[in-house]
């Protein structure tokens, strides 16, 4: 692992126990001694602290605010125009074919524009970020901040212990945050669908802050383990696995990403990379749709298991794209994509593990019902 790259929390990683594996090129913990399952529902039961300083943070600025999401809106099909100062948004960065080429989170900071998105897709993001907004805009890589995720139903009250002003903050909220004298960039959100903050530190302050935070009653360090199984209860996509190049955002059930203002009709309808593509697939349907899946039994159906239509011969009608044990729900559950004919809530497939097939169901997503605060 010598050659994996190191957040600045590693040293704290390796303090508190953690299973350190590589991740998109870093050293990153998969799991705490607590493991897996109990941090897994810690989360959903207090507050857990996820490491994300691997995920590329980059700001955006230019002449006006109406200069930067015009010109963001030529990268992605949502409406960045209409973001209100200090309010964030999910999209996704398409491509001439109209498959997602990654997804991320955006968010105005005044006149400019806060992108966060994946590790493993961050230099080629940063560098369709240059080629298409340089030199009318200014495109800069944050490399001296840290960036975690403070997940569950009490981490809005360790966060407000630090600063009330957090508890005025609502879902996808984005503001400055004063935590232990440390300036700090926060986004009411998350990925486990818990209530929650994403916060950009400083670099040289995060460990500090981290430390006193784990400090607070109910706050946990969480691994990659546990952030993988959250998010999959929650019904939220992991690029590469869920989504990619060759992913209509259509057919892997986005569209609620896609608002009004970029759609056939809207007042800045299409601009974007594959806007065709998606508009096609908005009034003609897609072949696949992404679903929920809840196997029978105990055993999970990881990645990569084939989906059929019957228990024996039949046809292939779909694969899992993310499958793992669900502790809240106390069984296994999976996500996939499977022909229109068979995505209808309820229908019965059959999934392929190690030559024998097993039943699985499709079923509505989220698995654990979101737990934001609105």
């Amino acid at each position: 692992m010598s050659d994996l790259q190191q957040t600045p929390l590693y040293d704290l990683h390796l303090d508190l126990g953690g299973k350190m594996v590589p991740f998109a090129g870093y050293s990153m913990p998969v799991q705490y001694p607590m493991g897996v399952m109990k941090e897994h529902l810690h989360t959903r039961a207090a507050a857990g602290v996820f490491d994300v300083s691997h995920m590329g943070q980059v700001m955006v600025t230019g002449p006006s605010w109406d200069a930067v999401a015009l010109a963001f809106e030529a990268l992605v099909p949502m409406n960045v125009l209409g973001l209100e100062d200090g309010r964030q948004r999910y999209g996704f960065f398409t491509n001439d074919a109209g498959g997602i080429e990654d997804d991320l989170m955006f968010a105005r900071r005044g006149d400019d524009l806060f992108v966060v998105v994946n590790a493993a897709c961050k230099e080629a993001d940063i560098a369709r970020m240059k080629a298409a907004l340089e030199p009318e805009l200014t495109v800069t890589p944050i490399t001296d901040r840290a960036l975690i995720a403070v997940q569950g139903p009490t981490a809005g009250a360790a966060i407000a212990s630090l600063d009330p002003a957090a508890d005025a903050m609502r879902f996808m909220d984005f503001a400055t945050l004063t935590l232990d004298g440390v300036e700090v960039w926060a986004s009411r959100s998350g990925y486990t669908g818990e209530d929650g903050f994403e916060l950009s530190i400083p670099e040289a302050q995060v460990e500090a802050l981290v430390r006193h935070l784990l400090e607070i009653e109910g706050v946990a360090p969480i691994g990659l383990g546990a952030r993988d199984s959250l998010r999959l209860e929650a019904g939220l996509c992991l690029y590469g696995n869920d989504i990619d190049a060759g992913t209509n955002p259509v057919e892997a059930s986005l569209t609620w990403a896609i608002q009004k203002a970029r759609r056939a009709g809207g007042d800045r309808a299409g601009g974007y990379p594959g806007a065709d593509a998606v508009q096609a697939a908005f009034e003609t349907g897609t072949a696949r749709k992404r679903v929920g899946l809840a196997p029978e039994g105990r055993a999970p159906m990881r990645d990569g298991t084939p989906l059929f239509d019957a228990a024996t011969g039949g046809t292939q009608v779909g694969e899992v794209t993310s499958g793992s044990f669900g502790p809240t729900v106390g069984g296994p559950v999976a996500m996939g994509y499977v022909s229109e004919a068979q995505a209808g809530i309820d229908t019965m497939l059959w999934g392929e593990v190690r030559g024998k097939r097993l039943p699985v169901t499709v079923a509505k997503l989220p698995f654990v019902a979101a737990n934001f605060k609105r």
